[in-house]
């Protein structure tokens, strides 16, 4: 393949349901959970093959971003308005800096291990031989109810056309679609600045698209409204394309996940400090001391001088907490 390979990744959001470790100052990407190094820093690592790499931002991140990793561009939008408008920004102006080339867009907050490059590599050359917009998908190792999922059409030189999307099913649903060999949508694409921009052309980004092409990047970000991709673009798509990967692979999201990536001690999942008695099943964070006694299925998390306690099937209601925090102005 004689396009280059561009890396972009998303860093410009804040973390909310991974409070209190991530505050409006201190967005998760920045944060390392027990690593030598932040999401961030791993992230850019993870994609050293990519000819060029971007990461994209808010403005008030981006030296945030380039202490972290000096190596990459660093562009800014001027507005937080969801992976759709973030995207389409990215891909005009990475076209207008790099000219021909292939994007590989991957989110900055996910735990990756296993043959990532060659998934990545796989999706490029998709890409350019199809001329279409291709998505990751992960092999599932269990139904999870927390993730959007893909339907493939009949698989060809490592590939398939995606039949349809599904957002995040209940249990039953999810337990079916495993077993009809879904995958789950990961959020990682690949595809050229040329395939995403004449898709968004003709999606509700289209009054972004006109505006970018005249150069007026605020009014391109104010004639749309917040959307993901995958509603703007994805979903209507005709050449859209899924490539299979078979990685450990998860999005560190919230809280409850991190049972899944944190070594476990004495039944609960622990990050920091801890002392536990007659407790299980819990999920332990913190930048100081936790001690649990007589409590399961909790998630306690302690950074500075904020503490959150929510039972673990209810994680994602942090978000309720931010929301009332932000209206303070106290996130």
């Amino acid at each position: 393949m004689e396009r280059p390979i561009v890396a972009l990744v998303l860093a410009g959001g804040t973390g909310t349901r991974l409070y209190p470790a991530s505050r409006s100052d201190r967005p998760k990407q920045f944060l390392s959970f027990g690593e030598d190094e932040s999401l961030l820093a791993e992230t850019v690592s993870r994609v050293g093959f990519a000819d060029e790499t971007y990461v994209l931002t808010r403005e008030s991140f981006a030296d945030g971003v380039r202490e972290r990793v000096p190596n990459a561009a660093v562009l800014t939008e001027p507005e937080p308005k969801d992976t759709g408008p973030a995207l389409v920004y990215a891909a005009n102006r990475i076209r207008e800096q790099v000219g021909d080339c292939v994007l590989l867009c991957l989110p900055s907050d996910h735990r990756i291990s296993g043959p990532f490059e060659t998934v990545a590599r796989t999706a490029a050359r998709v890409a350019v031989e199809t001329e279409g917009l291709v998505t990751v998908g992960i092999e599932p190792d269990r139904p999870a109810t927390g993730y959007g999922y893909i339907k493939p059409g009949p698989s060809d030189n490592g590939f398939a056309p995606v039949e349809t999307f599904h957002e995040k099913p209940d249990r039953n649903t999810a337990t079916e679609y495993v077993r009809e060999g879904f995958y789950w949508n990961a959020g990682l694409f690949a595809w050229t600045p040329t395939a995403l921009l004449s898709a968004a052309a003709s999606s509700p980004l289209a009054p972004m698209v006109e505006r970018l092409d005249d150069g007026d990047h605020d009014a391109a970000f104010a004639a749309v409204d917040p959307v993901s991709i995958d509603y703007a673009v994805l979903e209507d798509a005709e050449n859209a394309f899924v490539v299979p990967a078979a990685l450990d692979w998860d999005d560190l999201g919230s809280w409850d996940a991190f049972e899944r990536v944190l070594d476990s001690q004495d039944g609960n999942a622990v990050l920091g400090e801890t002392v536990t008695i007659d407790a299980a099943g819990n999920v332990l964070a913190s930048d100081g001391h936790v001690s649990a006694v007589g409590v399961e299925d909790l998630v306690v998390a302690s950074f500075g001088d904020r503490t959150l306690v929510v039972p673990k099937d209810e994680a994602q209601r942090v978000r309720e907490v931010v929301a009332e925090l932000r209206d303070d102005g106290r996130f």
